[in-house]
Protein backbone atom coordinates (compact mmCIF):
# COMPACT_ATOMS: atom_id res chain seq x y z
CA UNK A 1 0.00 0.00 0.00
CA UNK A 2 1.33 3.67 -0.59
CA UNK A 3 -0.32 7.02 -0.44
CA UNK A 4 0.03 10.13 -2.91
CA UNK A 5 -0.30 13.18 -1.85
CA UNK A 6 -1.62 15.68 -3.81
CA UNK A 7 -1.55 19.54 -2.88
CA UNK A 8 -4.01 21.12 -5.02
CA UNK A 9 -2.71 25.39 -6.14
CA UNK A 10 -6.57 26.17 -6.79
CA UNK A 11 -7.99 25.88 -3.02
CA UNK A 12 -8.40 29.15 -1.61
CA UNK A 13 -9.47 31.22 1.58
CA UNK A 14 -11.15 34.55 1.72
CA UNK A 15 -12.34 36.67 4.83
CA UNK A 16 -14.85 38.97 4.78
CA UNK A 17 -14.89 41.48 7.83
CA UNK A 18 -18.13 43.66 8.00
CA UNK A 19 -17.97 47.09 9.54
CA UNK A 20 -19.29 49.86 11.31
CA UNK A 21 -18.37 53.31 12.23
CA UNK A 22 -14.93 52.49 11.88
CA UNK A 23 -15.26 49.10 14.16
CA UNK A 24 -15.13 45.91 12.59
CA UNK A 25 -18.72 44.15 13.88
CA UNK A 26 -18.11 40.99 12.36
CA UNK A 27 -16.45 38.38 10.33
CA UNK A 28 -16.82 35.02 8.47
CA UNK A 29 -14.59 33.10 6.18
CA UNK A 30 -15.18 31.47 2.85
CA UNK A 31 -13.00 28.00 1.94
CA UNK A 32 -13.29 27.00 -1.65
CA UNK A 33 -12.28 23.10 -1.89
CA UNK A 34 -11.57 20.98 -4.66
CA UNK A 35 -12.06 17.09 -4.63
CA UNK A 36 -12.12 14.43 -8.02
CA UNK A 37 -16.05 13.67 -7.16
CA UNK A 38 -17.24 17.14 -8.67
CA UNK A 39 -15.94 19.21 -11.67
CA UNK A 40 -17.03 22.38 -9.07
CA UNK A 41 -15.68 23.42 -6.00
CA UNK A 42 -17.74 23.71 -2.96
CA UNK A 43 -17.38 26.42 -0.32
CA UNK A 44 -17.18 25.81 3.47
CA UNK A 45 -18.53 28.59 5.20
CA UNK A 46 -16.55 29.20 8.90
CA UNK A 47 -16.29 31.33 11.53
CA UNK A 48 -19.28 33.36 11.01
CA UNK A 49 -19.05 35.41 13.60
CA UNK A 50 -20.70 38.86 15.11
CA UNK A 51 -19.66 40.71 18.13
CA UNK A 52 -21.69 40.96 21.10
CA UNK A 53 -22.40 44.75 20.40
CA UNK A 54 -23.38 44.73 16.88
CA UNK A 55 -25.90 41.42 17.23
CA UNK A 56 -29.40 42.01 15.76
CA UNK A 57 -28.61 44.58 13.63
CA UNK A 58 -28.62 42.54 10.03
CA UNK A 59 -24.69 42.08 10.30
CA UNK A 60 -24.86 38.59 10.31
CA UNK A 61 -27.21 38.79 7.19
CA UNK A 62 -25.23 40.46 5.48
CA UNK A 63 -22.13 38.37 5.79
CA UNK A 64 -24.21 35.56 5.37
CA UNK A 65 -25.42 37.53 1.72
CA UNK A 66 -21.75 38.12 1.19
CA UNK A 67 -20.03 34.57 1.47
CA UNK A 68 -23.24 32.66 -0.26
CA UNK A 69 -22.39 35.44 -3.20
CA UNK A 70 -18.83 34.99 -3.19
CA UNK A 71 -19.30 30.86 -3.61
CA UNK A 72 -21.57 31.60 -6.65
CA UNK A 73 -18.80 33.40 -8.00
CA UNK A 74 -16.59 31.20 -7.63
CA UNK A 75 -18.77 28.64 -9.26
CA UNK A 76 -19.33 26.23 -6.22
CA UNK A 77 -22.28 23.78 -6.46
CA UNK A 78 -22.97 24.16 -2.96
CA UNK A 79 -22.24 25.82 0.66
CA UNK A 80 -21.58 24.29 3.59
CA UNK A 81 -22.08 25.24 7.06
CA UNK A 82 -20.72 24.03 10.83
CA UNK A 83 -21.81 24.22 14.19
CA UNK A 84 -21.73 22.48 17.85
CA UNK A 85 -24.78 20.52 18.22
CA UNK A 86 -25.61 23.04 21.42
CA UNK A 87 -25.51 26.48 19.47
CA UNK A 88 -29.52 26.38 18.56
CA UNK A 89 -29.35 29.93 17.61
CA UNK A 90 -27.04 29.42 14.81
CA UNK A 91 -29.15 26.53 13.66
CA UNK A 92 -31.67 28.62 13.16
CA UNK A 93 -30.09 31.54 11.55
CA UNK A 94 -28.43 29.34 9.12
CA UNK A 95 -32.38 27.62 8.72
CA UNK A 96 -34.01 31.19 8.29
CA UNK A 97 -31.45 32.02 5.17
CA UNK A 98 -32.01 29.04 3.53
CA UNK A 99 -29.76 26.16 4.77
CA UNK A 100 -30.68 22.85 5.39
CA UNK A 101 -29.94 20.51 8.58
CA UNK A 102 -27.89 17.95 6.21
CA UNK A 103 -26.53 15.51 8.82
CA UNK A 104 -24.11 15.17 11.17
CA UNK A 105 -19.90 16.81 11.42
CA UNK A 106 -17.53 14.43 13.06
CA UNK A 107 -14.23 15.26 14.55
CA UNK A 108 -10.88 14.88 16.02
CA UNK A 109 -8.54 17.54 18.07
CA UNK A 110 -5.37 17.66 17.28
Amino acid sequence: MKLIKHEPKDCKSIKIEIEDNGKIGGRAFLYIINNDLHDRPYGLLEDLFVEEDFRGKGFGKKLFEAILELAKENNCYKLTAQSRNERCPVHEFYKKNGMIDYGKNFRIDL
